[in-house]
């Protein structure tokens, strides 16, 4: 998941252009495909024979057309552009004709980001329908059609919005890190974050050879998580027989910040039980495990009620 290129002043959603260039250069070293999104679609549920990347853009900043566009175009990556729609054409975000500029090549796809791109996890209910409503009759006028795919802000969704957002979408990313597999709910795809700080060469090559941790269910379904409710109840249940669940680590930022979770396995369940209450506006728990093919990782993120 990138935002910004080439815009310094923006570290914690930025990335520099040459790096970019760079981490394209590891993916085709390493015989790793670039998903086109169309196949992404029509072949989800579809176990892939090989691992394959997916590159997603939020926000449609004018350094992502002024810089990343012209590379990409040349190189025919394919890519989703999340766009929202209220900032179109406002300074330092691209215009319509730009965005449809892109929307014309084969290899590009646009991805709806909601209307206003404000923390509508806060939104009441007719709020919300409101905004994405908005998006999508937008949308409609300029380029004739609501895209498939939505881009939570934020990462943000309560399960009402998630609910509704999958009457709307065919698909829907937050901002939780992990892999995508064929069990991952199709309404909360995981992203890894890029950018100056999360995106150097070494952590990058990390990143594109993890597997996926995959999980039957996961405990809270709601991901909005009210002040009576923090911190919540968290188990991950895992499939029956799923080699070396044994070996898990978690961490979570609860409390003071990030530090190992305390975690219980109970035949295929892991219990997750937290030092302290979720402070920050997003709380977050990553797990791995390093099984005899790699690396495997799983993210969960909430939306903590601040008011």
């Amino acid at each position: 998941m990138y935002h910004r290129f080439n815009e310094k002043k923006y570290p914690s959603t930025n990335i520099n252009m040459e790096v970019f260039k760079k981490q394209i250069e590891i993916i085709k070293n390493n015989n790793i495909n670039f998903n086109n999104p169309d196949n992404f679609n029509n072949n989800f549920d579809s176990k892939k024979p090989k691992k394959e990347i997916l590159i997603t853009i939020d926000d449609a900043f004018t350094s992502f057309y002024e810089n990343a566009w012209p590379f990409l175009k040349k190189e025919k990556i394919p890519f989703i552009l999340f766009v929202s729609t209220q900032p179109v054409g406002k300074n330092g975000y691209m215009n319509w004709s730009q965005i449809k500029e892109i929307e014309k090549e084969e290899f590009a796809f646009i991805g709806n980001h909601s209307h206003s791109h404000e923390y509508l996890i806060e939104y009441n209910f007719e709020e919300f329908k409101k905004d994405i409503d908005t998006s999508i009759k937008i949308f409609n006028e300029k380029i004739g059609y609501n895209p498939i795919y939505f881009s939570y802000p934020f990462g943000e969704y309560s399960l009402e919005q998630k609910k509704y957002i999958a009457d709307k979408f065919n698909y829907a990313f937050g901002q939780h890190s992990g892999v995508i597999d064929l069990n991952k709910d199709k309404y909360e795809l995981p992203r890894f974050p890029i950018n100056e700080k999360y995106g150097d060469l070494e952590r990058f090559s990390f990143l594109l050879n993890l597997s996926p941790l995959e999980y039957k269910n996961l405990i809270p379904e709601e991901k909005y998580i009210l002040k009576n409710n923090n911190p919540p109840k968290t188990v991950i249940e895992f499939f029956e027989g799923q080699k070396n669940i044994d070996r898990i680590n978690c961490f979570s930022d609860e409390g003071k910040g990030w530090d190992k979770s305390k975690i219980k396995l109970i035949d295929n369940k892991l219990f997750i039980e937290f030092r302290d209450k979720f402070f920050f506006r997003r709380g977050r728990i990553n797990c791995s495990l390093n099984d005899d093919s790699g690396w495997r990782w799983l993210g969960i993120q909430f939306s903590i009620e601040q008011n």
